[in-house]
């Protein structure tokens, strides 16, 4: 199974980010609505079929060493782990993953919308990956875990549990917060100069990825929080007039900011949603031909549309973003985007664990690599303005791409 979702972690500065790299940037980042995945883009049905277990090699030989001769007693399982971690490093692949059995059914059920959060989005400063700067609270969703804790916007966050999250990002923030329905987790925060812990109780997601509101002027806002299973026809249908919400004749504003990535698929499948027909994005595995992924269905190509996006923006959200803007298709307004443009695999081994590993890259349907890059936007919105701003400006834009219309 292929995938496009970032994993926590540095991301290289673009070389032109100079000045703008040090504003507030990442805003929005939802901790309640994202799906936390390793970084790639994710086709097709499933992993491939398990491999067989390797039988008298040095790392079987080695194995059997440490555990009849080493001074402290490891776990087989443990010795394992630290092995295919060990040989994940030597191929300088930073998406790479290594997941149990169960870890990895955690990550199904995300990718299923099936995940749990605490109600936060994010911002941070010093850089579009926060490495070095400190991770802020940008907004607390009403009625969630952190709301009803008094989690306050503005709130800086110093540890998730008992890990410090300094020199993290707000990706990976924002993973440490996201986990199954039910479970626990302890959140730090400075509040001025004084420390406030919270005890918080993560909630299943009720609303699902895609959540739908009419705005003013017969236009809507539809924010798409990660791209799991459905969400491509969910889309679909709220740009297309599909009950229980009508054609959006003012415009839309598709929101992903904070969106870091997941289903390829689902990704085509909503950049297809605003497109006739055409290329959405060229898929290039290792050693075999170019894919060229194109509109999966006719959609609506006129209603003014404007996406939004920052720092938080990546992977499967950064080829919709990019394709819509190749294509000529929308305004982008925001903050520069993740810059994540490769491919991951899932590769189930005998034990039911599985590896993930980068197989490819993609690029938009003008030729660009994003990866380390980004997605600049048209119409810059500082990242230390809270996250209605955007939304004003796009309400702007979209009545002056109104006005722009020719007459029928």
């Amino acid at each position: 199974m292929l995938r496009i979702v970032p994993l926590p972690g540095k991301r290289p500065r673009p070389p032109d980010q100079r000045g703008a790299g040090r504003l507030l940037r990442g805003t929005a980042v939802a901790a309640a609505i994202v799906a936390a995945y390793s970084a790639g883009a994710v086709t097709g049905s499933g992993p491939r079929q398990p491999t067989a277990a390797a039988d008298g090699s040095v790392l079987t030989e080695a194995a059997a060493q440490i555990g009849r001769h080493a001074a402290e007693p490891v776990a087989r399982g443990d010795l394992d782990r630290a092995a295919i971690e060990g040989m994940l490093k030597a191929l300088d692949d930073r998406w790479a993953r290594y997941y149990s059995a169960s870890e990895y059914d955690d990550v199904e059920g995300r990718l299923n919308g099936d995940y749990g959060g605490v109600g936060l989005w994010l911002g941070t400063r010093d850089g579009a990956d926060g490495a070095g700067g400190r991770v802020l609270v940008a907004s607390v969703q009403p009625g969630t875990a952190a709301a009803r804790a008094g989690v306050r916007v503005g709130d800086v966050i110093t540890a998730v549990g008992a890990s410090s999250v300094a020199g993290w990002g707000v990706e990976r923030v924002a993973e440490a917060l996201r986990g199954r329905p039910e479970a626990p987790v302890e959140l730090t925060v400075e509040r001025g100069r004084r420390t406030k812990r919270f005890h918080l109780v993560r909630t299943q997601v009720s609303e699902g990825d895609v959540t739908v509101t009419d705005l003013p002027e017969d236009a809507r806002l539809v924010r798409v929080g990660a791209f799991t299973r459905g969400t491509g026809r969910q889309v679909r249908a709220a740009v297309t007039g599909a009950p229980p919400h009508g054609r959006p004749e003012g415009g839309v504003v598709l929101d992903l900011r904070g969106n870091p990535g997941g289903l390829l698929e689902e990704a085509v499948e909503t950049a297809s949603a605003f497109l006739r027909s055409g290329p959405v994005v060229t898929y290039r595995p290792r050693g075999r031909q170019a894919r060229d992924l194109g509109v999966t269905a006719p959609g609506d190509a006129k209603t003014p549309l404007v996406v939004l996006v920052d720092a938080g923006t990546a992977s499967a959200a950064e080829v919709v973003a990019g394709s819509l803007r190749d294509r000529d298709r929308a305004v982008i307004i925001g903050s520069r985007t993740y810059g994540k443009a490769s491919v991951q695999e899932a590769v189930t081994l005998a034990d039911g664990s599985v590896l993930e590993l980068t197989v490819g890259r993609y690029r938009t349907p003008g030729g660009r690599n994003l990866d380390g890059v980004g997605i600049e936007p048209d119409i810059a919105v500082s990242a230390d303005r809270p996250p209605p701003e955007a939304e004003r400006r796009a309400r702007t834009v979209l009545r002056g791409l109104r006005a722009a219309l020719p007459d029928d």
